[in-house]
C-alpha cells in the first residue's frame, strides 16, 4: 500500500509522515508490544502483529476519509521509529490528539514536540475550532504534556467504553510551534458570511452552472460561513455552511447546512473537498449543531455516504417566493448528538442552502 497522501511535517528534531501499512511492523515494535505504553490507551491492550497491520489499516483510512489523521514520528537525525501521534476525527466527539510513544522516546518532551506540530496543523492549517484530548485517570505523564501544550480540563466522556478525562485546546490558547511541511501548502481560511465574489467566480472557472442545480429553479440562502481552502495564494476550493432552527418530524432541532461545496476542475481528486466537509462539520459542532443536512445531486450520494453521511427517505420541504416546496434533490444528514433520523418529514424551515 502507498503512503497516504498528506503533510510531511518537520520539527528541530523530529519528521512526522502519514501513517502507511508498511509502517506496522515499527508499530508493534514501539507501541503495540509495550504494555506500558498500551495499557493508557482506551482501545487496549494488544500484543500481535495483526492488530498492528489493522491499526495501519484504520489509519490510512482515516487519512482517505478526512485528510488527516495520524503521523508515524521519526528521529530527524536517524530514522528511529519513535511513536504515532496525530489527529482522529470522531463523529460523536469531534477531533481529538493522541501520541504513543516508545519508552526509550519519552522523557525527553518527544510527545510534546509532536503533538505541537499536529496542533499547529490543526488551527494554523486546517482551521478546526477546536481539539479534544481523552486521558484515562492516572495517566499523570499525558497529562503534564498535554497542560504543557495549553490544554485545559473540559470535563469527562466515555471512549472505547471507558471513562476518560476530556481536555480541550482551543486556537487562541494553545502553545503551538510554527512547523515547516512538505507533499502539500493546502490551508483551510474560515471566515463569516458567503465568501468572495472573486474568489466564487475563480472556483467556478467560468462554468454556468457549476453546481447542476439550475434547471431546478430554486432561489437559494446565502451561507453565514464559508471555508475557503488555499494553495498557492489562491482559492482551490470552498464549501459554505449556516445555522437555522429546523424541524424533524415536527421536532425543532439546532441544525447546520452545508452547501456550496466546490473544488476547483484543475485540483479535484487530492482529496480536498473531503477535508474541506470534516472540517465544516466541526464548526457546526462547535456553534452548536445537533444534526448537519445537505442536499446534493444524486451522482453525489455515494461519495457522502462514504464520508458518514445518511440520506433521509421523508419528504424534505424549503421555502419558496412562492410558498414550500417539497425538494426534489435528496438529502443527506450526519449526526452529531445521537438524535433519531426523521420517519415522517423534514422541514428546513426557510430556504434551502
Amino acid at each position: 500500500m502507498a503512503r497516504t497522501t498528506g503533510p510531511v511535517l518537520r520539527t528541530q528534531r523530529l519528521v512526522l509522515e502519514p501513517i502507511r501499512r508498511a509502517d506496522s511492523d515499527d508499530l508493534f515494535e514501539a507501541v503495540v508490544s509495550q504494555d506500558s505504553v498500551m495499557r493508557w490507551l482506551a482501545t487496549g491492550r494488544a500484543d500481535s502483529r495483526a492488530a498492528a497491520r489493522a491499526m495501519c489499516d484504520d489509519h490510512v483510512a482515516h487519512w482517505n476519509r478526512h485528510g488527516y489523521g495520524d503521523f508515524a514520528v521519526r528521529d530527524a537525525a536517524t530514522g528511529a521509529f519513535l511513536g504515532r501521534v496525530g489527529l482522529r476525527n470522531r463523529a460523536r466527539h469531534g477531533v481529538d490528539i493522541g501520541f504513543a510513544v516508545h519508552p526509550r522516546a519519552q522523557g525527553r518532551g518527544i510527545a510534546a514536540e509532536a503533538g505541537a506540530a499536529c496542533l499547529d496543523l490543526a488551527f494554523r492549517r486546517l482551521a478546526l475550532p477546536a481539539v479534544f484530548a481523552f486521558v484515562l485517570p492516572g495517566n499523570t505523564a499525558s497529562t503534564a504534556v498535554l497542560r504543557r501544550l495549553g490544554a485545559q480540563p473540559d470535563g469527562t466522556v466515555e471512549s472505547s467504553g471507558l471513562q476518560c478525562l476530556r481536555y480541550r485546546f482551543a486556537p487562541a490558547t494553545s502553545r503551538r510551534q510554527v512547523t515547516q511541511g512538505s507533499c502539500t501548502n493546502l490551508q483551510l481560511i474560515h471566515a463569516p458570511g458567503p465568501g468572495s465574489p472573486t474568489d466564487r467566480a475563480a472556483l467556478h472557472d467560468g462554468l454556468p452552472d457549476p453546481f447542476g442545480v439550475n434547471e431546478l429553479g430554486l432561489v437559494w440562502a446565502d451561507k453565514e460561513h464559508t471555508l475557503t481552502a488555499v494553495s498557492e495564494g489562491r482559492p482551490v476550493a470552498s464549501a459554505g455552511w449556516l445555522l437555522r432552527d429546523m424541524t424533524f418530524d415536527g421536532s425543532p432541532r439546532r441544525a447546520a447546512g452545508l452547501g456550496g461545496v466546490l473544488v476547483h476542475p484543475v485540483h479535484r481528486g487530492r482529496g480536498i473537498a473531503r477535508t474541506l466537509i470534516s472540517v465544516a462539520v466541526e464548526h457546526a459542532r462547535a456553534a452548536g449543531a445537533e444534526t448537519m443536512i445537505l442536499l446534493c445531486r444524486p451522482a453525489l450520494v455515494p461519495f457522502y455516504t462514504d464520508l458518514g453521511w445518511r440520506r433521509l427517505s421523508v419528504p424534505v420541504t424549503a421555502q419558496q417566493p412562492g410558498g414550500a416546496r417539497t425538494l426534489p434533490l435528496p438529502t443527506m444528514t450526519f449526526d452529531l448528538t445521537g438524535l433519531p433520523a426523521p420517519t415522517l418529514s423534514t422541514d428546513l424551515q426557510g430556504l434551502p442552502f
